[in-house]
C-alpha cells in the first residue's frame, strides 16, 4: 500500500474553501472593471472633446457663396445653404469670415440680425447653421438642432429627427457675447451642448 494520504478523504474538504473562491472571482472582475473597462465619466469626457484630427485647409479656396435659407428669431437661429460642391475648406473659411464681420460690426449686411436692439448688438446671441441640402435648412429642422438632443420627445417635430440633421450640418458658428471668455465658436459639424456631436465634428475656432 502507498504512504501518500489520500485528499479525498471521508470529513474533509478537497480544495480551496467555496468562500475564498468566490471572493477571488469578484476581485478579478473588481480588477478587470477597474482597469480595462473605462470609466462612465471618462466616456463622457472622451465623447464631449470630439474627434482631434486636424483640418486641412486650402488657402486659395475660393470663397463659397451662400444664401439665408430661415431665420428663427424666437431661437436665435438661422440656416444658410452653400452649394453641394462647397469643400470643407470653404465652409471653413466662410465661418472665418462671419467670424471677421461679427468683429468688425458688419455681419449685419449679410445675416439678419437674431438680437435686434440688444446692447450687446444685433448678434449678441446666435445660432449660425451652414448646410448644403435645403431640405435640412427649414425652420422644422433648425428648431430641432436649437433645442438640442435631448429635448422632450413632445417638442420635436417628427418629420426630421436630431441625429439625421445633426449630419447635415456642414458649419456652425455660435455666438454668445454673454460669454465673454469664448463669444465665438465655430465648427465643421455640430457638437451639441449635451456632448453629442456629428461624426465629421472638427473645431475651427
Amino acid at each position: 500500500m502507498s504512504d501518500e494520504k489520500n485528499p479525498y478523504e471521508e470529513g474533509k474538504r478537497a480544495g480551496a474553501h467555496p468562500l475564498l473562491v468566490v471572493f477571488a472571482i469578484l476581485l478579478g472582475l473588481w480588477l478587470f472593471v477597474a482597469l480595462i473597462v473605462p470609466s462612465s465619466r471618462n466616456k463622457q469626457a472622451t465623447g464631449t472633446e470630439g474627434p482631434t484630427a486636424p483640418v486641412v485647409e486650402d488657402p486659395e479656396a475660393a470663397p463659397v457663396i451662400f444664401k439665408v435659407q430661415t431665420t428663427v428669431p424666437e431661437m436665435n437661429a438661422i440656416s444658410l445653404v452653400v452649394p453641394p460642391q462647397a469643400t470643407d475648406s470653404q465652409v471653413v473659411g466662410l465661418l472665418k469670415r462671419l467670424k471677421s464681420e461679427r468683429l468688425a460690426g458688419t455681419l449685419g449686411e449679410h445675416v439678419p440680425a437674431t438680437t435686434p436692439g440688444h446692447k450687446l448688438g444685433d448678434h449678441a446671441v446666435a445660432d449660425i447653421y451652414i448646410f448644403s441640402d435645403q431640405q435640412f435648412a427649414g425652420p422644422d429642422a433648425v428648431k430641432t438642432l436649437a433645442r438640442g438632443a435631448h429635448a422632450p420627445g413632445t417638442l420635436l417635430p417628427s418629420a426630421i429627427p436630431f441625429e439625421v440633421a445633426m449630419e447635415a450640418v456642414r458649419g456652425h458658428y455660435r455666438i454668445d457675447l454673454n460669454d465673454t471668455g469664448a463669444p465665438d465658436k465655430g465648427s465643421l459639424g455640430l457638437l451639441d451642448e449635451s456632448g453629442v456631436h456629428s461624426k465629421h465634428y472638427r473645431v475651427i475656432f
